[in-house]
């Protein structure tokens, strides 16, 4: 897991593109302190950096940018190549000979052999650039879920491009104003909508995607989509399928030439990949969970039983109100852009950093693949209801507007948004899971941009295509949970929080061939109440995990803002008709402006804070 960045230059430029890049490098630190490289090439006109975060091969062979012998190819690249190896002896068959241990140079040798169609080879998350110094092109690729985040900018004369938003504004090349379909897609939802930022003429590459750059054109293309194409299969077929992937998906992810490291929460998903991993690690296996002094939070006595269960070597951080007071200044340096999530992954981090530990594993993704979240009860019951009341001319119209103009809770009013709209998956799945309804988010994104028009059209920001033509509606909600929920918010929140600290956080149950495995299992067995399948395709978890009613992993942030964090979390006098009790609201547009302050200041303090 490194830190990855470039410069592409359209014609010769009067700015020093090394002074650039430098920039650039050093605002991504954080991300790879065990090494960092520049390349330049011969025309003065393309620059590419990489930070270092040594896992494979620690030996200097894995210096990046990392080069073809004859210097035509030149790549830099985050992320980790799980099958690799096999990729490896596939191209030595061939003839190719390696200088490294490397992931890295496989991708390299790859794409020499097979250009764009390298991507659909490799298994794992990525993010990296390739540059062809004979073609002047530059090959720029995303994994297909979205693990790994890449970030690009582009005017008449500059392509730039990074890990981090910090880093492409570390350059000093865009002009930093605030975008308004990225600041009303993070009102409504509590984080940025892929593809938009919230800095206007920033993108993120979407997942699943590549993108190819040259002095007369950029060309973007989908590589890989999610898909669920239900097949006739029995339950306990089912259930060997499932075991043989997450087993299969678990193995690979342990291909490490350093000690990995698990966080535990206690839930199903956490402890069904500590029991898999103690299946192939026959020795040392070490967790980390976070507690509460609050009972009603704490689940630290669930997860030190699971690993006396499994035999690790555990280690619990309680994080007191006045000790995540403490933490939040360095929480706040670390947001690359705010969403209602992070604190928790920062400080599991933060306690796996001090033990000494470069990669952990985690339990996401179980829930979007299981059928774990209230959404797939609740927002079938919505579309059906939805659906009913359309049938009435005028009438779901009438409550829409009646309910979103005078609802008394956020509820009620993103329900009203909804009854306004065509009773779709997609329209039910986002009043469920929303922030701010779409009238309140209008008036905060006017308060922040005055020129803001709001449109009809605003309303689907958050939409994805499902053109693809899914067999039921739960398959439609975990495609919207695969692509809204995790990519925008878990998963993005989850790297950067973890690169805070300089850790690897891989997400096996996040997998591309485990999805591609079960997504032919029909909804009604692979999303069963409970995540049943998962259980009992897991028969080593245990009873007192399985039969423990469901709680996501939450802080007492509601009490701490109300209380000890009061100061960092004022309520704002935005509008009396928008209600702001509720924590994750204040929390939103609290970090929304302590972000915007640290951005606009122009300084990148991340590598000074955690030196």
């Amino acid at each position: 897991m490194c830190g990855i960045a470039g410069i592409l230059a359209q014609t010769e430029t009067k700015y020093n593109l090394q002074t650039l890049i430098q920039r650039m490098q050093k605002s991504l630190k954080h991300r790879g302190p065990d090494d960092e490289g520049i390349y330049l090439a011969p025309n003065q006109q393309i620059a590419l950096t990489h930070t270092r975060l040594s896992i494979l091969d620690l030996t200097t062979a894995g210096h990046q940018p990392m080069s073809t012998p004859d210097g035509r190819y030149w790549i830099t690249f985050n992320g980790e190549i799980y099958n690799f190896q096999q990729l490896r002896s596939n191209l030595e068959a061939k003839g190719e000979q390696f200088y490294s241990q490397t992931d890295t140079e496989v991708i390299l040798k790859l794409y020499q052999h097979q250009g764009a169609k390298c991507v659909n080879k490799l298994r794992g998350m990525f993010a990296f650039a390739i540059w062809d110094n004979q073609e002047q092109t530059c090959f720029i690729a995303r994994d297909p879920l979205g693990i790994k985040p890449l970030y690009y900018w582009q005017s008449n004369s500059f392509f730039v491009f990074a890990s981090e938003i910090r880093a492409v504004l570390a350059s000093q090349l865009p002009t930093i104003c605030l975008s308004p379909e990225g600041l009303y897609g993070y009102l409504i939802s509590g984080t940025v909508p892929e593809p938009y930022t919230l800095i206007a003429g920033i993108n993120c590459l979407p997942a699943g995607h590549y993108l190819h750059w040259q002095v007369d054109k950029v060309i973007q293309k989908q590589y890989w989509q999610i898909n669920f194409i239900p097949q006739n299969i029995s339950l306990p077929e089912a259930k060997v399928k499932v075991r043989d992937a997450l087993v299969d998906s678990i193995e690979h992810h342990l291909i490490s030439d350093v000690p990995i490291g698990i966080f535990l929460s206690g839930g199903i998903d956490s402890t069904a990949v500590v029991a898999l991993a103690r299946q192939s690690q026959k020795g040392k296996l070490n967790t980390y969970s976070i507690t509460f002094a609050e009972n009603e939070w704490n689940e630290g006595k669930i997860a030190q039983k699971v690993a006396a269960e499994f035999d690790t070597n555990h280690t619990e951080y309680q994080v007191t109100a006045s000790l995540g007071r403490e933490l939040l200044p360095q929480f706040l340096a670390s947001i690359d852009q705010p969403s209602i999530d992070g604190f928790n992954t920062f400080c599991v981090s933060r306690i796996a950093h001090q033990h000494g530990m470069k990669v952990v594993l985690s339990g996401l993704g179980g829930d979007e693949l299981f059928g774990g979240y209230k959404t797939f009860q609740q927002v079938p019951n919505m579309v059906r209801w939805g659906q009913t009341l359309h049938k009435i001319t005028g009438l779901s119209t009438y409550l829409g507007e009646g309910l979103s103009t005078w609802g008394k809770s956020p509820k009620w009013k993103r329900l009203g948004d909804f009854l306004q709209q065509k009773p779709t998956t997609t329209a039910a799945y986002h009043s469920f899971r929303g922030i701010f309804s779409h009238r309140e988010a209008w008036k905060i994104t006017r308060h922040y941009l005055k020129d803001f028009f709001y449109s009809q059209e605003h309303r689907y920001l958050q939409g994805i295509s499902l053109a693809t033509n899914l067999a039921s509606v739960e398959d439609e909600v975990s495609l919207l949970e695969l692509s809204c929920y995790l990519r925008n918010q878990l998963l993005r929140d989850s790297d950067v929080m973890s690169m805070a600290w300089g850790l690897e956080l891989r997400v096996p149950l996040v997998d591309q061939v485990l999805l591609e495995t079960i997504s032919t299992i029909p909804s009604k067995m692979r999303l069963a109440l409970n995540k049943q399948l998962l259980i009992q395709a897991v028969p080593e978890l245990p009873n007192w995990v399985v039969n423990r009613p469901k709680r996501g992993f939450f802080f007492p942030f509601q009490q701490w803002i109300e209380k000890e964090w009061s100061d960092y979390f004022p309520i704002h006098g935005l509008d009396k008709d928008i209600d702001m009790k509720l924590w994750y609201r204040r929390w939103s547009l609290a970090i929304l402006n302590y972000w915007w302050e640290q951005i606009t200041s122009e300084k990148f303090p991340i590598e000074d804070i955690f030196a």
